[in-house]
């Protein structure tokens, strides 16, 4: 029995392929399903991004765990709150520079400068400060834009001439440290004012209970009042958006949280300014990077090069402003680190500082080819270096294990992007 379409009314749907219809009916973007079955909901969204790959922070979370459970039983001063709070100080240096890392990873690119960018910035500040008299915050600007001007050259090279990244920062590496034993001298090592600026950075702690309280306040407003009128937003748009009722269980998550370590402080020596001015970056830079119109360019970048430049992205500028902002947070981490050490020495920026700032960035869950990572992966990447750095100082184990250890966690990361990406482009998400 034939349909004659031409008589069907406006109201009538002539269905030729009902199994087609069906499927087009029910190909919902599921987290649009999420609000609908409750709990049942967020168990079927879960199992989705575990099939497409979508993994997130969950891996580096579950790892951290992990480690502080081992090295909890192993030595019962591990989660005590004088060694928590020197690892949340003592992770500060290297994370800043692996925040750079991770802009410049966006790109899909690599900067092995900034061990040597670092060490730069903090000889700078001693000579001008402690050699020449300078005044301290002048000095202080000045290195910071030490930093920015070495990142700034390298990506010029690298976005006009043309030259690989991996080439231009890897004679930036050998140049800045010469650079930086040049203005040092023949003495070596200049110590730095135990009450100044710099030696500051990480001896200083709020000794206010409140202070902790207060940042934890703060931290937890500023999350959910983000998530909150993102959603709103995302609404009145017309896409998918979490519903308030997430939004508030996450909020007290990080509440919980957010309190937890205010008081884990407050039985030490109070709230260390180091962590304050990291959050603060990292809160900014995150802004900077999921906000603005900047960072969407530098995740497309990291995406495809071609169709940013067809989209009229000014390629050329975004790379070369990727880089500056690498080598300004390498110059950050270096006063970070010299404060630590109360001095400017030959050996800084040495060592497994740059690995360390990579492998930060990556373990955090910033891909190595490029368009996916926060900031705020130099946070978890970080603290689980350094966790397995003071873990296995306590136990005595010696500097070799602690790097074929870090290692192995780097590579296990690599392995879990990889694979990962290659599950997004089977579900066709890459």
């Amino acid at each position: 029995m034939s349909i004659d379409k031409t008589s069907a009314t406006p109201d009538e749907h002539v269905v030729e392929n009902p199994e087609a219809a069906h499927d087009a009916v029910t190909a919902v973007d599921p987290r649009l399903l999420v609000r609908e079955e409750g709990l049942k909901g967020y168990v079927a969204e879960f199992k989705r991004k575990m099939k497409s790959g979508d993994l997130g922070s969950l891996p580096v979370v579950i790892g951290l765990i992990i480690i502080w459970a081992i090295f909890a039983s192993l030595n019962s001063n591990f989660l005590t709150a004088g060694n928590l709070s020197d690892i949340s100080v003592a992770m500060v240096g290297t994370g800043m520079i692996a925040v750079g890392i991770v802009f410049v990873l966006l790109l899909g690119e690599i900067d092995l400068s900034v061990g040597s960018v670092s060490g730069v910035a903090g000889a700078a500040f001693a000579v001008l400060n402690v050699t020449h008299g300078m005044n301290e915050w002048l000095a202080f600007v000045l290195a910071i834009l030490t930093g920015t001007v070495a990142g700034a050259i390298h990506g010029f090279v690298f976005a006009r001439i043309g030259v690989p990244a991996f080439a231009v920062t890897l004679a930036g590496l050998l140049f800045w440290n010469g650079f930086m034993l040049q203005i040092l001298g023949s003495n070596g090592t200049i110590n730095l004012d135990s009450e100044g600026v710099v030696a500051k950075l990480t001896s200083y702690y709020f000794t206010d209970v409140a202070a902790a309280y207060a940042l934890a306040i703060v931290v937890t407003a500023v999350y959910f009042l983000t998530s909150y009128f993102g959603n709103r937003r995302r609404e009145a748009a017309g896409v998918p958006s979490a519903p308030l009722g997430e939004t508030i269980a996450r909020t007290v998550l990080l509440a919980v949280l957010a309190f937890a370590v205010a008081i884990i402080y407050n039985q030490y020596k109070g709230l260390p300014l180091a962590v304050v001015i990291f959050i603060a970056v990292l809160l900014l830079t995150d802004f900077l990077l999921r906000r603005t119109s900047y960072g969407r360019k530098i995740f497309a970048l990291g995406g495809s090069v071609e169709a940013s430049r067809r989209a009229g992205i000014n390629v050329e500028m975004v790379r070369i402003s990727v880089f500056a902002i690498s080598g300004t947070f390498a110059a950050i981490g270096g006063l970070f680190i010299a404060s630590k050490i109360a001095s400017a020495n030959q050996g800084a920026g040495a060592g497994d500082l740059l690995m360390n700032a990579i492998a930060a960035a990556v373990i955090g869950g910033t891909s190595l080819f490029g368009g996916r990572g926060r900031t705020w992966n130099a946070l978890l990447g970080v603290l689980v270096i350094v966790s397995i750095q003071y873990g296995l100082a306590l136990e005595g184990i010696a500097s070799p294990v602690q790097y074929m250890i870090t290692g192995g966690v780097l590579l296990a990361t690599v392995v879990i992007d990889a694979v990962t990406r290659k599950t997004q482009k089977t579900a066709g998400r890459a």
